[in-house]
């Protein structure tokens, strides 16, 4: 039976998107590790089902600052993907790219933002991949666009877009540790409820 909203999924339903969103987290994380020449232990990811409210409460408050990278994906699936960077995590990829972290996140220069969006870019890529390998899907990423605000303003943008489908999005919570420290990184999936019901038929729980 089809969904008509996110609130309509069942606990197994739930528990195969953690499972997808565990396996598409993992490879996206690979990715980062690669682009920035660093190793990275991660924690098992935290993938919850969340309404807006909850998931912007979970990463810091509406008034935290932080770099939010917005990726559509068409194809079998069609929705969103949001990476949330943190400024720890901003700092590394300027970092391995520049030399040096930006003095202030809200000043960077064009090279800045082109890495930042380039690294967004790879890791969604990678985390669609495992998706679709996993559902045998075609699923295609169009240039991500990055906006540094408080976090508040950058949710909106989803919020209005997918607010039709209900309140609710896959919320996975990234724990990793770099040179022993920890730098938490932050991503949404949104897909539609269509797509939402194709890939649960594909994966065998619709």
């Amino acid at each position: 039976m089809s969904i008509g909203k996110y609130e309509d999924l069942n606990d197994m339903q739930i528990d195969v998107l953690r499972e997808v969103g565990n396996i598409g987290s993992g490879n996206a994380t690979t990715a980062l590790s690669s682009m920035v020449g660093k190793m990275i232990d991660i924690e098992v990811p935290r993938v919850e089902v969340l309404d807006f409210n909850d998931a912007i409460n979970a990463v810091g408050g509406p008034e935290k600052v932080i770099a939010g990278i917005l990726i559509r994906i068409n194809g079998d699936i069609e929705g969103m993907i949001m990476f949330l960077f943190e400024q720890n995590l901003i700092a590394l990829i300027e970092e391995t790219f520049f030399g040096q972290a930006p003095k202030d996140i809200f000043s960077l220069s064009e090279a800045e933002n082109s890495a930042l969006n380039e690294m967004g870019n790879i890791m969604a890529g990678s985390y669609v991949n495992a998706i679709a390998q996993l559902a045998g899907m075609t699923i295609d990423i169009e240039v991500p666009v990055m906006t540094v605000d408080m976090l508040g303003a950058i949710m909106s943008v989803p919020a209005i877009e997918m607010g039709e489908m209900g309140d609710k999005l896959l919320f996975i919570d990234n724990n990793m540790i770099i040179d022993k420290t920890s730098i938490q990184s932050k991503m949404l999936l949104l897909p539609t409820i269509d797509s939402l019901d194709h890939l649960l038929e594909r994966l065998g729980v619709a």
